[in-house]
């Protein structure tokens, strides 16, 4: 493909991309790999260049453009190479006019600045948005890191999480005999942090609440070493149902995973109540923190749906809460970075639940924020995260 064509390709990508944001379609991923099954005629570098085109204008707009020529219209106007590529060719753009639409505003939006805690500046802003890494965590029940690494010469070890292994942005994984025989699993390093802070043992009773596809229960199993009672729990049943093929991997012999109804929680754990020494929710969230891998979902959000995902984090923290024993904890974490996910939803707990104290997770990152802390890209190299570890009196 020319480059013309490879940018009316990344211009048609877009649109679809926009408009399954606006209406609350599949998400950007699922798009791309239908948009390229549907064109096998372009080869690997074509759909890498146009892949890349499409993603640096989702990155580049915070608000949501209301054509994807309009984004690539405005960051023409200070790329001459980009420019050049309107060239009204076949299969390639129409020549840029002087007076067409141009997509404004910086990369994040406007109505969501406030909500950022003030420590974020630009530098941090922008690393929101940068590549993310590729982060391994060692299944200690299955190898040791120093036997990872000796397979692995590309990886390098973080010093921030006992288990963390970083590779180069790309490297192929996931069909590698350390995935495949469970040695290894893809887990962001903020998010081993998260399940560090939760300091499991063996022999303990833990749920795993808002467990998905049990990432965070997997790295609990290890902290564990395969016992005790580790329960994970979720009411996506799609999600939920991958935990079991990966447990069995791993060698998590001790994952109980319970289907939940929603608004159905507390009584479908009754059994649980007061019996946890340890309760992990991993809550929904706005995902802020996860923008440089999901940078579309920028376009998702706004202010009514935030408030229903804050609504959502306070009831699952006070069901949560009855599940703790006497001077068990609860570690509540979300993947955001606004303060209205992290701090100001702990300093609401506390306020109404004065049998509850804050504790230091005792990680090697983040900076406090309010009770609990932040880890972000730019400071942490991690995704973006706010965590807070609480114990019942």
């Amino acid at each position: 493909m020319r480059p013309a064509a490879r940018l009316q390709a990344a211009i048609t990508l877009l649109d679809e991309i926009i408009a399954a944001a606006r209406d609350g379609g599949a998400s950007a991923d699922m798009l791309a790999s239908a948009f390229f099954r549907a064109r096998r005629y372009a080869g690997s570098k074509d759909r890498r260049a146009i892949r890349d085109l499409t993603w640096s204008a989702i990155r580049r707009f915070g608000e949501r453009p209301a054509t994807a020529r309009s984004a690539f219209a405005a960051m023409a106007d200070a790329d001459a190479e980009l420019a050049a590529l309107f060239d009204g060719s076949d299969y390639g753009p129409a020549v840029l006019t002087a007076d067409e639409p141009r997509a404004v505003g910086g990369v994040i939006p406007d109505w969501i600045k406030s909500y950022l805690p003030e420590l974020l500046d630009e530098a941090e802003i922008t690393a929101l948005l940068g590549r993310a890494p590729l982060d391994l965590r060692v299944n200690r029940l299955q190898a040791s890191v120093d036997i990872v690494m000796t397979a692995l010469p590309e990886a390098q070890r973080l010093a921030l999480c006992d288990d963390a292994l970083r590779l180069p942005t790309g490297f192929p994984i996931e069909k590698h005999a350390l995935m495949t025989d469970g040695h290894v699993d893809i887990q962001d390093v903020g998010s081993q942090l998260i399940a560090a802070a939760c300091r499991a043992e063996s022999g303990m009773t833990i749920l795993d609440l808002c467990a998905g596809a049990g990432g965070k229960t997997l790295a609990l199993a290890a902290h564990m070493g395969g016992k005790g009672t580790l329960i994970a729990a979720d009411i996506n049943r799609d999600r939920l149902a991958q935990l079991g093929p990966r447990a069995q991997r791993a060698g998590a012999g001790n994952v109980e995973t319970r289907l939940l109804n929603p608004k159905q929680e507390a009584a479908m754990l009754s059994d649980y109540t007061g019996q946890c020494d340890v309760v992990l929710i991993d809550a929904p969230c706005s995902g802020s923190g996860t923008w440089r891998r999901n940078p579309e979902t920028r376009w998702r959000l706004n202010e009514s749906r935030l408030g229903a995902v804050v609504a959502e984090q306070a009831r699952i923290m006070e069901y949560a809460a009855k599940m703790v024993r006497p001077a068990g904890h609860l570690v509540y974490a979300v993947c955001s970075l606004l303060e209205v996910e992290g701090a100001g939803q702990i300093a609401q707990f506390l306020s109404a639940n004065p049998g509850w104290k804050a504790q230091d997770p005792a990680i090697r990152a983040g900076r406090a924020s309010g009770e609990g802390i932040i880890l972000t890209p730019f400071h942490d190299g991690s995704d973006g995260f706010f965590m807070a570890r609480l114990q019942k009196l």
